[in-house]
């Protein structure tokens, strides 16, 4: 019998390749005595749960909230996903409307569609195509001036490394009495650089940690932070709404695991790889342009240095280095701290590589301009409605129905409920979507 997800997996496993992707173990192995299937079980007595956790799970928890420096933090086996309808399921029963910058994640829209959550849009100045951009505290400050009774939500860092100023966005939300919510799920490691950079020492209320993204953990591995007792009681419970009755202890195992590497190791190796990321940008100063922000996502503006992106990245797949995404704009590139030397001269030499082999072309900007569509529906209306699916081109005026990106990025460019217009058709078609689904 053919089994081909494990043929695959197995062969790259055996490849050799440099993974400069998530999750961040990088392909090392977690677990010491290698008891994989062993160690799969369910909730036996003894084991806990970890939606009613009052056991080894709580323990495990309580000892990463203190490495965090939270008032609590929570386990999901779910990913930030779950993580994320947490959070605005906290926010639903406060009866909030949530102001979110637009460049969020797929999960967040799912989850808007399943809460029936307005949202208003905060459209960010792109800088990286519909991937990256900026936001000024004071058009968070205007949002709010303007909707009471609200939360902002935002993505930081986003998924090419860029940072918002989330210090002054928090001190704004609390002076308008605002929950300030963060997808940090490009963000657990930022806690243990040298001066903390983690959305909870910034002033977030809540923020996601995909643990698998940047630090040695199972891919699913996630935590929720909180920064006050107040959400403590209710984030549980919301967890519970929306995830599997029965959790990976696996991936929990990888998370337990991943608070020791934490406590023995992390602040040594986030010194050390900071040191080799900015020994191998120097090294490609004037010869690439390289995005602003979390230094261990390498990001690459190939349309700004004069490359092909989609090039560039399929010559360092040819010399042993596989990226995390590419596009004709940008390549990214993935570290996490349990790189070590050696990875980064192998990576240095297919960069050095993939800049020869590339054809060069006039240098152009990455940036775009996406203005908001106008809205038919509501999010959740048009998510449920009877859909189809139709040609990019054949969908000017029609209404989006659920969200149809890849993943990665898993970045929207019409919502749900909004109705797509010509400018919408032409960043589909820029990233190579050649289908959508319309309210039928």
């Amino acid at each position: 019998m053919e089994t081909p997800v494990y043929d695959f997996l197995k062969a790259y496993a055996g490849s050799g390749t440099l993974r400069c992707h998530m999750p961040g173990h990088k392909g090392s192995e977690l677990f010491p005595d290698g008891l994989c299937s062993a160690l799969d079980i369910t909730e036996i007595k003894g084991a806990d749960s970890l939606f009613e956790a009052d056991g080894i799970i709580r323990q495990s928890e309580r000892g990463m909230s203190e490495l965090y420096n939270t008032a609590d933090t929570f386990y999901s086996a779910g990913g930030s996903t779950l993580c994320i309808q947490a959070m605005l399921a906290a926010m639903k029963q406060e009866g909030r409307t949530v102001i979110a910058v637009r460049n969020v994640h797929r999960a967040f829209l799912n989850a808007a569609a399943l809460l029936d959550l307005d949202v208003e849009w905060v459209i960010p100045d792109y800088t990286d195509g519909i991937l990256s951009g900026t936001v000024r505290p004071d058009e968070i400050e205007l949002k709010l001036s303007e909707i009471p009774d609200a939360c902002v939500y935002l993505t930081s860092p986003d998924y090419t490394g860029r940072m918002y100023d989330l210090k002054g966005i928090s001190e704004i939300c609390h002076r308008y009495g605002a929950p300030l919510l963060v997808d940090n799920a490009h963000g657990a490691h930022l806690h243990f650089f040298p001066v903390s950079h983690h959305p909870i020492a910034l002033g977030a209320d809540m923020c996601c940690d995909s643990a698998h993204k940047m630090l040695p953990a199972l891919t699913g591995a996630a935590m929720l932070h909180v920064a006050s007792e107040r959400y403590t009681g209710v984030m549980r419970q919301c967890m519970s709404m929306f995830a599997s009755t029965s959790p990976s202890y696996l991936i929990m195992a990888s998370l337990d695991l991943c608070r020791v590497y934490i406590t023995d190791h992390i602040k040594s190796d986030v010194e050390e790889n900071l040191r080799y990321l900015s020994e191998l940008r120097k090294s490609f100063s004037g010869r690439i342009v390289f995005a602003e922000g979390d230094p261990f996502h390498i990001t690459i503006k190939a349309a700004e240095s004069g490359l092909d992106g989609n090039v560039f990245a399929e010559i360092l797949r040819n010399n042993g280095v596989e990226c995390e995404y590419e596009d004709s704009d940008i390549v990214i590139l993935l570290m996490s701290p349990v790189n070590k030397k050696e990875d980064y001269r192998i990576l240095s030499r297919a960069i050095d590589r993939a800049i020869v082999g590339t054809e060069r072309h006039e240098p152009r900007s990455c940036g775009m301009t996406l203005s908001l569509p106008e809205k038919a529906m509501s999010i959740r209306q048009a998510a449920f409605s009877r859909s189809e699916e139709i040609l990019v081109e054949e969908a000017a005026g029609r209404v989006c129905a659920s969200v149809k990106v890849p993943c990665p990025p898993a970045v929207p460019i019409a919502a749900s409920g909004e109705i797509i217009d010509s400018n919408c058709i032409n960043i589909f078609k820029r990233y190579g979507i050649s289908t959508v689904n319309v309210v039928y």
